[in-house]
This record gives C-alpha cells, structure tokens and sequence, in this order.
C-alpha cells in the first residue's frame, strides 16, 4: 500500500523514511493526504462552481510544494 501512496506522494513518503518512520507510520501519516492529492492533479477539482461544490474530503493539509505540484497541473490543462 505505500508503494501506491509513494506513487502520488514520493517526496512525502521518501522524506518520512529518510525521517526514520516505520512503513505503517509513513502509511497512516500520508494515505488520505495522497487520495486528496490524486484527485486534485486530476483536475476532479478543476471546474468548480463554487466551495459549496467540493466534497467534504476535498482538502488535507499539504505543504507548499505539494500545492505547487497541483498548481503547475491547473495551468498545463
């Protein structure tokens, strides 16, 4: 399973890792962070009408860099 994650969240699962996390630690800290992450790059979140339109779990707290990574998404669309 955090192979999977690691495919979204690579920065973040590596950076756990490297922080000396355990795999179920590294999991539990970034699995619903890499299902929001998911649906953002995939432009699920491109065309909304309003913030009354995002499902509840449409936002996680992510880093900086991780909104970058979403961002630079948006505009190559």
């Amino acid at each position: 399973h955090c192979l999977s994650v690691r495919a979204v969240c690579q920065r973040e699962i590596d950076c756990d890792r490297g922080h000396g996390y355990s795999w179920k630690i590294t999991l539990l800290r970034n699995y619903w962070k890499s299902k929001v992450k998911q649906e953002w790059l995939s432009g699920k979140y491109s065309n909304i009408p309003s913030e009354n339109s995002l499902p509840e779990k449409s936002m996680y707290p992510m880093d900086v860099d991780t909104w970058g990574e979403i961002l630079e998404a948006e505009l190559e669309r």
